[in-house]
């Protein structure tokens, strides 16, 4: 059986889109033949939300789980001067101060070995001297990761993989003003040049990091859905009570959900009788800032809006087993990775917007890819229209309409009908089998 050693900083039991990916490999790659050796940093769910990212482990040793099918190392964590900072005085104060120490960290960990992070090459460099394996994956981000695969990859004679969740330099929020992106340039081209493959999850990333790296060899492996934990709750049915349509993760500021809140109310206003329908949000990410934008916005929405703390992932699947709708805020040349989630489920989506005044211009003000000249800017749609997944919604116009249409079905049926195909190609068990073919062929 080969052995992988596979560099990720976000794993479980941290709550995070991008630790699913790597556990997603740990999960099956032994069922394609490669055993997994995990490094990653020690985690807890202390808080549910973003200080359990900064918070410090409770142990300042290396602890090794060894499983059936894979192996994990998780490093202790100890707190910055920011993050300290932070976690003692909260996002509002000495937030300038924070900057500095920050941006030092994030400068340096490039050119010498200190940072945050550190402890993951520390401990994935004492595993290799001792310990041989046939290749090293590494997700980023965080994009320090590639280094640390570079040197390892140099100094134990290894072949690394490259995996990109998202773009590094192209990232308009990372590369703000052309220093940092030249900088960033920089780094990105002398670690990554030294990857055997380069693999990410949408042929527009592909399009964007190939920029750089036009003679590399690039593989396209995509985000799924765990079939595991959504086959646990496939039989789970369909909530009868309240229509609830519900959202999952991070929003971003390109996301129309003022809009959404706006149509949302409206809608309510139109009902004779107070309707059976809520909106539920599921671990967002400022969920003070929401809650206070509903109470002095849209008030009359406070006992129709529900937002719901971060919770593990199989928690989270029952939950959402049991709603009715999805919204889905669209990404664009994105994927994001909750569209997955919820073809397994197999309920229907909504995406809002796909040409809408106000979202238009909160994606021409915020979004942080150039899709110039791209022809993938409307992904998740194509998706959706592939497996007969949703609707498509065009502006807020169409989602007042569609609202009133989901709640008349609702009313009738006592469920909200959703007759997708396809679905099971986004299986993360097959994209593992994908990522061990091309472990395999370069070991």
């Amino acid at each position: 059986m080969k052995k992988v050693l596979i560099l990720a900083y976000d794993f479980p039991p941290y709550v995070s889109v991008g630790g699913l990916r790597p556990y997603s490999w740990f999960q099956y790659f032994h069922e394609f033949g490669v055993y997994p050796i995990v490094i990653t940093r020690q985690w807890s769910n202390e808080h549910r939300n973003f200080l359990d990212y900064i918070a410090p482990s409770e142990s300042e040793e290396v602890e090794v789980g060894e499983y059936t099918h894979g192996t994990i190392i998780r490093t202790p964590y100890s707190q910055n001067i920011s993050n300290k900072m932070l976690e003692k005085y909260g996002k509002n104060k000495y937030a300038f101060i924070r900057k500095i120490f920050t941006a030092y960290y994030e400068i340096m960990q490039y050119h010498i070995k200190i940072g945050p992070k550190i402890e993951i090459y520390k401990a994935a460099q004492e595993y290799l001297k001792n310990n041989n394996v046939d290749c090293i994956l590494t997700s980023g981000e965080p994009f320090i990761l590639f280094r640390y695969a570079h040197l390892l990859s140099k100094e134990f004679k290894t072949p690394w993989i490259a995996d990109y969740r998202d773009p590094w330099t192209q990232d308009k929020k990372r590369s703000y003003d052309t220093i940092s992106r030249l900088l960033n340039m920089f780094w990105e081209k002398r670690f990554v040049e030294s990857a055997s493959i380069i693999t990410t999850v949408t042929p527009f990333f592909k399009e964007k990091i190939q920029t750089l790296f036009p003679n590399k060899r690039f593989e396209i492996i995509p985000n799924g859905y765990n079939p595991t934990s959504t086959s646990k709750v496939s039989n789970i049915p369909q909530n009868s009570d309240v229509l609830r349509i519900s959202f999952v993760g991070t929003i971003y500021k390109w996301h129309p959900i003022e809009s959404v809140l706006r149509v949302f109310q409206t809608f309510i206003h139109s009902q004779s009788t107070p309707p059976r329908i809520e909106l539920r949000f599921y671990g967002i990410n400022n969920a003070e800032e929401y809650k206070n934008l509903i109470l002095l916005r849209f008030n009359s929405l406070a006992k129709y809006v529900s937002i719901i703390p971060k919770i593990q992932n199989e928690q989270l699947m029952e939950y959402l087993a049991k709603d009715n709708v999805f919204l889905l805020f669209n990404y664009y040349s994105y994927t994001g990775t909750k569209i997955y989630d919820y073809l397994a489920l197999k309920r229907l989506i909504l995406l809002c917007y796909t040409d809408d005044s106000e979202g238009n211009e909160l994606k021409e003000k915020y979004y942080n890819i150039d899709e110039e000249n791209s022809d993938f800017q409307q992904v998740q749609a194509e998706i959706i229209t592939q497996t007969n997944s949703g609707i498509i919604v065009k502006d807020s116009t169409q989602l007042l309409h569609t609202f009133s249409e989901l709640y008349s079905e609702f009313i009738q049926n006592g469920f909200i009908s959703c007759n997708s195909v396809n679905t099971e190609q986004f299986s993360r068990k097959i994209q593992a089998s994908n990522m061990c073919s091309l472990i395999k062929e370069i070991s």
